[in-house]
């Protein structure tokens, strides 16, 4: 599709080197996910298991009570599925809790809560209703807190955060109408004026942006004498003069969301609300969902607790052919994968989450696995819950309820859980994103030599330097602990675990491996297999949360906390992970993604229209992406602060 006049138009190259300045480009702190792809399972950076300290126990928990009280006593969830909006008393109320600011410090009048206690908190009030939890991170973990804690100076943190902690409902505006994952078409502009800048364009999917009181807007600043220009940050006041809430957009779960349709019109927005230097506006985001990622697995772990509950209730309550469904081995398999993900789901959130606390290492790549792998196995949990179920998964609580059974929204979770694939980077964008930072280490040694834009000579240093890199690291990747029977030997306990380990090590070797080999065949061309790149990630996923579950189970044993059982589920579940991480080991290299290509080149030259005939089409008419020439809207705002 070609670009709107207004629309920048970018080509495939300049469209990487946008996202490429964005990046973290320094490792300051050790990656034991990056080590993992890189085939060195490091184990003593997650073992072990960090610990939170006793105050922040304390303050976490006292707040988890609270709001465990509110969500069983305020929060009708039927009700705000019903007339898909969150009711204004139930917004209040969190308000009065303190909710807005649980990741704001204290002194700012927020709780200051670890990342640990907000994500439990976020998967509480995700379960009772998961458009509350999706409100409530947009807020904090992404909107005007977490990228003014990061980049704002002391004046923006003094006049924001208090806000934000108690009053102000903020969200984040980036996606356009023709811009999703390649920012480097952004075509909101803000254009210097004084000591003011002019903002001007549209803005698609703003979760919060219908009830915002504040805003984080990307904005392309020209380049001009005094103004480096780029893609830049600015707080925004929504109820500034030129900010339309043209739409309030609905969709197949969250029904309760306030996700919407912002233009500016001529906007003016103070300098001093622009957040770091012009231009820095994409790595402020990226930086931003570096920790604020791990908000959405966190709701994802509290559905599969949800999951497990309702399919042990209803497998015990239901019997066929003499027994407990439960005890039929097509369904206690499914019930066994709920239990055992759930565990290692939140083993992953935990660990990370904490060493995010903790800030000894580097997670940007471990966040980003898990809203990967928890976005992927939660929906999985929930259509493995429907499918237990039965046709009472597919129908719904209110009809549940009328005809006298027990209003279980089973179809309801499988809608509002879909969305975690797409929200804050679809899992192909995150496939690309962690495959972009796992083969970093080859790209800062090797990259020039497969730069068709490199002359010879930084061709020939790059030859040399990767030489020596690889004559060091490849001979490490032969053998390993993981082919010693002993080691790992503390993981014996209950149940064996260090098998499982051994499994990592070795396999973590024989990713790196594969992965030096695909660089080393496919050379430039690495980017385009996006199909093999997916599989190193998924690879690399499973063998993150195999750890996680391992490192678990070991420290609930070690703190007297169903230690037993917690050996059962983390055998069970890297016993069901070993099966994964053979099939895309093998799919790396036996696959139809050469002949899907061909598929589809054929499908979209119209080779197999014929195969459409036959049908009715029920779409409306109308563009595919909408216009979003700038200019003064002609629809009524539907704007509505909650005060």
């Amino acid at each position: 599709m070609s670009a709107t006049p207004h629309q920048p138009t970018v080509t495939e190259r300049e469209a990487r080197q946008v996202a490429e300045a964005a990046r973290e480009q320094d490792w300051r702190k050790p990656s034991f996910a990056k080590e993992l792809f890189l085939g060195r399972f490091r184990l003593d950076l997650i073992h072990p298991h960090p610990m939170p300290a006793e105050d922040d126990v304390q303050r976490g928990e006292e707040f988890l009570a609270k709001l465990r009280d509110f969500c069983e006593t305020k929060i009708d969830a039927a009700r705000i599925e019903r007339e898909a909006q969150i009711p204004d008393e139930v917004i209040d109320g969190l308000k009065d809790l303190g909710a807005l600011g649980m990741k704001i410090d204290t002194k700012y009048g927020g709780l200051g809560l670890t990342q640990v206690y907000y994500n439990k908190a976020l998967a509480l009030v995700g379960s009772a209703n998961p458009a509350i939890g999706a409100l409530l991170s947009a807020h904090q973990s992404i909107g005007v807190p977490q990228p003014l804690k990061l980049f704002g100076t002391q004046e923006q943190k003094d006049v924001f955060l208090p806000r934000c902690a108690r009053t102000d409902i903020s969200a984040f505006l980036l996606t356009e109408p023709d811009v999703g994952s390649d920012p480097a078409r952004l075509a909101t502009t803000a254009v210097p004026d004084g000591d003011e800048y002019v903002l001007d364009g549209v803005k698609l999917w703003t979760t919060n942006g219908v009830v915002a009181d504040l805003l984080v807007v990307m904005a392309r600043v020209p380049e001009s004498e005094g103004h480096k220009g780029g893609i830049t940050a600015f707080v925004v006041e929504a109820g500034s003069e030129g900010v339309t809430v043209e739409n309030r957009n609905a969709f197949m779960g969250l029904r309760g969301l306030e996700n919407g349709v912002t233009r500016f019109h001529q906007v003016r927005v103070p300098a001093a609300n622009r957040i770091g230097p012009e231009g820095a506006g994409l790595k402020i985001a990226l930086t931003t969902l570096n920790t604020g990622r791990l908000s959405l697995p966190a709701m994802c772990v509290g559905a599969g607790k949800w999951c497990l509950k309702i399919a042990r209730e209803w497998s015990a309550a239901r019997e066929q052919w003499g027994k407990p469904v439960a005890f039929h081995e097509a369904v206690g398999s499914k019930i066994s994968f709920i239990a055992a993900t759930t565990f290692a789901l939140e083993a992953v959130v935990d660990l990370s989450s904490q060493m995010a606390d903790e800030n000894r290492n580097d997670i940007r790549i471990e966040a980003a696995l898990a809203k990967l792998y928890g976005s992927e196995m939660g929906c999985l949990m929930a259509d493995e819950l429907v499918q237990i179920r039965g046709g009472r998964g597919f129908e719904t609580a209110e009809s549940l309820a009328a005809r006298g059974e027990r209003a279980v929204p089973a179809e309801q979770i499988l809608r509002d859980l879909r969305i975690n694939r797409i929200f804050e980077g679809s899992t192909e964008i995150m496939h690309l994103l962690i495959a972009r930072e796992a083969v970093d280490a080859h790209l800062s040694v090797a990259g020039d030599l497969i730069d068709p834009d490199k002359s010879l000579s930084d061709k020939a240093k790059a030859g040399a330097n990767a030489g020596v890199f690889y004559a060091k690291w490849l001979p490490k990747l032969v053998a390993g602990p993981g082919q010693l029977p002993r080691s790992y030997g503390e993981f014996n306990r209950h149940v064996d675990l260090s098998p499982h380990l051994r499994y990592v090590e070795r396999n973590a070797r024989k990713l790196a491996r594969s992965t030096f080999y695909a660089m080393s065949r496919w050379q430039g061309r690495m980017e385009t297999k996006q199909g093999f790149l997916g599989r190193i990630v998924d690879i690399g996923a499973e063998l993150f949360a195999m750890s996680a579950a391992c490192v678990r189970a070991e420290h609930l044993r070690l703190t007297g906390q169903h230690g037993r059982q917690a050996y059962q589920l983390a055998d069970a579940f890297c016993r069901q992970s070993r099966i994964r991480v053979d099939e895309l080991f093998g799919r790396l290299w036996s696959n139809t993604d050469d002949l899907d290509r061909k598929v589809v080149k054929g499908v979209l030259a119209g080779a197999y229209e014929w195969l459409e005939q036959g049908v009715i089409d029920p779409s409306g008419e109308g563009p595919w992406i909408a216009d979003a020439t700038p200019g003064p809207s002609r629809k009524e705002n539907v704007h509505r602060p909650i005060r």
